[in-house]
C-alpha cells in the first residue's frame, strides 16, 4: 500500500497548502528519523548515473527549486533518493514574499498555482545554515546526491553577491530569471540584460552554472528563448532548466495571479525540450521541469532530449516513494532495450526540421 497516497497526503490536503508545507518542513528539519527510510527509497544502480555538466549525480531525478527555499530540509530530503537537490530560490536580503493566500491546489488535474514571490530568510541565513550543517560539496556518497542552489536578484549586484557567497558550499548554481511572481527579475529575460549578467558572473565562475528558462508559447517568445540559449552556449553556461511555471490568472490568490505547476505543463515542457535540444545540439545540459509525475513522464522527457528531470508538484502529490518508482521504470526500460546508461537512451525521432 502507498501510505503517502492513502493516508499522509489526504491528511496534509485537509490543511491550507502553506500550512501543510510548514508541517512537512517541521518534520523534515530533523534528519535522523528519515535515514531509516533510505534503503527503501534509493535506487543505487550505476546505470542511472548521469554527468550533469561536470556534476556527478547518481540518478537523473532532481528536486526542483522551490521546495526547500532556505536549506532547512536538505539533509532529510537527501534520504529520499533524489539524484540531486536544487535548494532555494535564495535572494540577497530577507523577503516576506507576496500576501496570503499565495498557493492553491487543483487536485483533479494534479496542479498548484503559487504567487509566493520569493519569501526567503536571506542569503546570510542560508549561508550560515549550509556552512554549519556541512552540506554542499561534502554531501554525496552515502548522503545522497549533490546540492545545487537557485539564486535570484533584482540587480546584477544581488545575483553576484549570492553567487560568490554560496558557490564554495555547493555543487552548482541555477539562475532564476523566470519567476512570474517577482516583477524585477524578468528584465534578465531580455537578451541584452542576460548578457550583462552572464558577463559579470563569468570571472567569478568556479562551479557548473544553469539557467532556468521561462516557458514560451508563440514564435516571438520562442525566438527570444533561443537567444537566451545561445547566450548560455557563448558564456559557458553548462545547462538550462526547462522551464519555470506558467503565468495564469487565479482569483483565489491574494494578488489574483500566479504560476501554474504540475501535470498541465507536461505537453509544453516536452515541446520546449525537443526544440531547445534541436537548437543547441548536444553541447548543453537540459533539465526537464514541468508536469513530471510518473516514470513514463520522466522517460518521455529524457527521450525528448533532457539529461535529467526535476520534480516539484509531482513530489507533493506523489510523495517520497515517487523517486524510486521513476528510477525503477527507467531501469526496466533500459534492461528491456539492453542499454547500459541513461545517456544511451534513444532520442525520439521527429519529422520536424532542425533549426539553424
Amino acid at each position: 500500500m502507498d501510505i503517502y497516497a492513502k493516508l499522509i497526503r489526504p491528511l496534509l490536503f485537509v490543511l491550507p497548502p502553506e500550512r501543510a508545507q510548514k508541517l512537512a518542513e517541521v518534520a523534515l528539519r530533523v534528519n535522523h528519523p528519515w535515514k531509516a527510510l533510505r534503503p527503501y527509497l534509493n535506487s543505487d544502480n550505476e546505470r542511472l548515473h548521469v554527468d550533469m555538466g561536470g556534476i556527478s549525480v547518481p540518478n537523473p531525478i532532481g528536486l526542483a527549486a522551490g521546495y526547500d527555499k532556505d536549506c532547512v530540509m536538505v539533509d532529510a530530503l537527501s534520504n529520499f533518493g533524489f539524484g540531486y537537490i536544487v535548494a532555494g530560490t535564495v535572494v540577497a536580503e530577507p523577503r516576506q514574499g507576496n500576501p496570503r493566500p499565495r498557493i492553491v491546489r487543483n487536485p483533479s488535474e494534479g496542479s498548484l498555482v503559487n504567487s509566493l514571490g520569493f519569501p526567503s530568510h536571506g542569503l546570510e541565513a542560508v549561508y550560515d545554515r549550509l556552512k554549519r550543517n556541512s552540506v554542499g560539496n561534502k554531501r554525496g556518497g552515502g548522503r545522497g546526491g549533490p546540492l545545487l542552489a537557485s539564486i535570484s536578484g533584482l540587480s546584477i549586484e544581488e545575483f553576484s553577491s549570492c553567487y560568490q557567497r554560496l558557490q564554495p558550499l555547493i555543487a552548482g548554481i541555477e539562475l532564476n530569471i523566470s519567476s512570474p511572481n517577482t516583477e524585477g527579475i524578468r528584465m534578465f529575460q531580455e537578451p541584452e540584460r542576460l548578457e550583462d549578467l552572464l558577463s559579470a558572473l563569468k570571472p567569478l565562475k568556479e562551479k557548473p552554472l544553469f539557467l532556468k528558462l521561462p516557458p514560451y508559447f508563440d514564435e516571438r517568445q520562442r525566438s527570444r528563448a533561443m537567444e537566451l540559449v545561445d547566450l548560455c552556449l557563448r558564456y559557458g553556461v553548462e545547462g538550462v532548466t526547462v522551464a519555470n511555471t506558467r503565468p495564469v490568472e487565479e482569483a483565489r490568490l491574494a494578488i489574483g495571479r500566479g504560476g501554474l505547476s504540475g501535470r498541465p505543463l507536461f505537453p509544453d515542457m516536452l515541446r520546449m525540450v525537443r526544440e531547445i535540444r534541436r537548437h543547441a545540439g548536444d553541447g548543453l545540459i537540459i533539465n526537464a521541469c514541468g508536469g513530471i509525475s510518473s516514470g513514463e513522464d520522466a522517460l518521455k522527457a529524457l527521450q525528448a532530449g533532457a539529461n535529467t528531470v526535476q520534480l516539484f508538484t509531482g513530489f507533493i502529490y506523489g510523495g517520497p516513494g515517487l523517486i524510486r518508482k521513476i528510477n525503477k521504470h527507467i531501469l526496466r526500460y533500459m534492461e528491456q532495450e539492453g542499454l547500459s546508461s541513461v545517456k544511451a537512451l534513444p532520442r525520439e525521432q521527429s519529422d520536424q526540421p532542425s533549426e539553424s
